[in-house]
C-alpha cells in the first residue's frame, strides 16, 4: 500500500512543532501542497520553503479569516485542526476567566473558525477531509484540568455532528486521540502536574505511562502517519470515528 496525496492541498494548524510539524512534513512528502500557521515564527522558518506558512494567532477569528482569504481561492482538500494548549492545572475555583477563554479559544474555537472557511469549498467540490485533534481528555475526565477537558469533549461532539452534517456532501470528518506524545508539550504538562501535587516529575511521568494499557508514550510521527492514512483514498468511507493512538488510555489520573 502506497499513500499518495499528489494534487491535494492541505492546511495544518500549529505546524511549527510536535504533531503539527510532523504532519505538515509527512503530507508534504506524500505530494500534498501544505499550508500551515503558528505563533512561533522561528519554528515556521525552519520548515521547508515549499510549505507555505503564516504567523497567525489561531484563536483570533480576524487573523484566521485574513489568512484563509490569502489562499482559499487556490483550493483546499484537507483540513487538520491540530492547534491546542494545555491550559491551567488547578482546581476549577482557581481558574480565571482569561485562562478559561484562552484554552477554549485555541482548543475548540480555532477548529470552528477554520472549519467554517473550508466547508463551502468542500461542498462545492463534493469532497474534503477534516481531521480534528482531540485528546484522551476528550473521552475521559481529568481532575484539575477542567478548561482543557471541556474543550476536548466539545471537539469530540463536533466530530460526531459534522460527520453527520457533512457526510451527504462526501466530506469526511474524524477525530484522533493522541496518547502521551513525547515532546516539549507533554513535558510542560508533566511539570505542571508535578508542581500542582508536589510530586517528583519522574513520578508523574511514570504515572502517565502506566495509565495506558501498553504503558507507553507515543511519537509524533505515529499521529501523522494515521492522519496521512485518513486523508488518503484508502479511508474514503471512514468518517465520524474517534481513533486513539495511545496504547489504550485507561485513566489520565493514576491514583
Amino acid at each position: 500500500m502506497k499513500i499518495s496525496l499528489e494534487n491535494k492541498i492541505a492546511f495544518v494548524s500549529a505546524g511549527g512543532d510536535g504533531m503539527g510539524r510532523s504532519t505538515a512534513l509527512l503530507l508534504h512528502d506524500l505530494g500534498a501542497k501544505v499550508i500551515t500557521c503558528d505563533i512561533d515564527k522561528a519554528a515556521l522558518k525552519s520548515l521547508p520553503i515549499e510549505i507555505r506558512s503564516y504567523d497567525c494567532d489561531i484563536a483570533e477569528p480576524s487573523h484566521v479569516d485574513a489568512m484563509f482569504d490569502d489562499f482559499i481561492d487556490e483550493g483546499i482538500d484537507i483540513l487538520v485542526n491540530n492547534a491546542g494548549i494545555g491550559g491551567p492545572t488547578k482546581p476549577i475555583e482557581q481558574v480565571s476567566n482569561d485562562e478559561w477563554r484562552a484554552t477554549m479559544g485555541v482548543c475548540i474555537d480555532s477548529q470552528f473558525y477554520c472549519t467554517r472557511r473550508v466547508v463551502p469549498v468542500f461542498k462545492s467540490q463534493q469532497a474534503g477531509v477534516i481531521i480534528n485533534m482531540i485528546s484522551a481528555a476528550g473521552i475521559l475526565g481529568f481532575p484539575n484540568r477542567s478548561p482543557y477537558v471541556a474543550a476536548k469533549w466539545a471537539v469530540s461532539g463536533l466530530v460526531k455532528t459534522l460527520a453527520m452534517e457533512l457526510g451527504p456532501h462526501n466530506i469526511r470528518v474524524n477525530g484522533i486521540v493522541p496518547g502521551n506524545v513525547s515532546g516539549d508539550r507533554m513535558e510542560r504538562v508533566i511539570q505542571a502536574h508535578a508542581h500542582a501535587e508536589n510530586l517528583d516529575p519522574e513520578t508523574v511521568r511514570q504515572q502517565y505511562a502506566i495509565g495506558t494499557s501498553m504503558q507507553c508514550y507515543v511519537e509524533p510521527e505515529e499521529i501523522s502517519q494515521l492522519i496521512a492514512y485518513l486523508c488518503s483514498d484508502y479511508a474514503k468511507h471512514i468518517s465520524g470515528q474517534i481513533v486513539g493512538v495511545d496504547g489504550n488510555t485507561e485513566t489520565l489520573y493514576p491514583r
